[in-house]
């Protein structure tokens, strides 16, 4: 058999690359990406406007140029992400998705795994499963999407859904409340993109699913 026909062979009978993130996982990610950055960028902007602490955010991150036109933007946002958030939760519960990859969590693991990440011990040869970290952080990280679209329906509509309003323990708690989750997503984000960026497989596979 030649050379030539051996290669055909090889590449008819080779084990095609394992799919780590499937489609409907890379869609509602990059669509619930874009819809963040709207949301934080136009949120910087409504925050100007009555700020909560002794400092602005630079008119250079901001999105909408003046309260109207920042609050035209985050409702657009809001949208998109309650929507795309739905979409995501539906099909990670219904797909099994979230119970496979999320679960379990336990305090020994993520102790563990922190202290290898720490280390830069951490294994990345296999990025179908999550190590505990990962795992802690997304669970975490679901719950407080969940709470800044709750506190933020609040903040919106403070008479229609004035239980909603009263969990929050008042109008003006739901800002702070909001406000941190805000931080703790852009925090999330940060680690999110120099975690890809020092692990370049896992964002080729969040964008050709392999």
């Amino acid at each position: 058999m030649t050379s030539l026909a051996v290669s055909d062979h090889q590449a008819e009978t080779a084990t095609p690359a394992k799919v780590i993130q499937p489609v409907w996982v890379r869609m509602v990610h990059w669509i619930n990406a874009f819809a963040m950055i709207l949301m934080i960028m136009s949120g910087w902007q409504i925050y100007n406007a009555s700020p909560l602490f002794g400092f602005t955010f630079s008119r250079s991150i901001t999105l909408g140029g003046w309260l109207g036109g920042a609050l035209l933007w985050h409702f657009a946002a809001m949208w998109l992400l309650m929507v795309n958030g739905l979409v995501y939760l539906t099909l990670g519960f219904a797909t099994g998705r979230f119970r496979k990859k999320l679960l379990p969590i336990t305090p020994g693991g993520v102790i563990s795994d922190t202290k290898a990440a720490l280390t830069f011990k951490l294994s990345h040869d296999d990025l179908s499963k999550y190590n505990s970290v990962q795992k802690l952080l997304y669970t975490g990280i679901i719950i407080v999407g969940v709470v800044i679209v709750l506190s933020g329906l609040s903040i919106w509509k403070p008479v229609q859904l004035h239980w909603l309003v009263t969990l929050f323990g008042g109008y003006d708690f739901a800002r702070y409340v909001h406000f941190t989750c805000m931080a703790l997503i852009v925090a999330f984000l940060v680690i999110h993109v120099a975690l890809a960026l020092l692990v370049p497989k896992s964002l080729r596979a969040m964008i050709i699913g392999r």
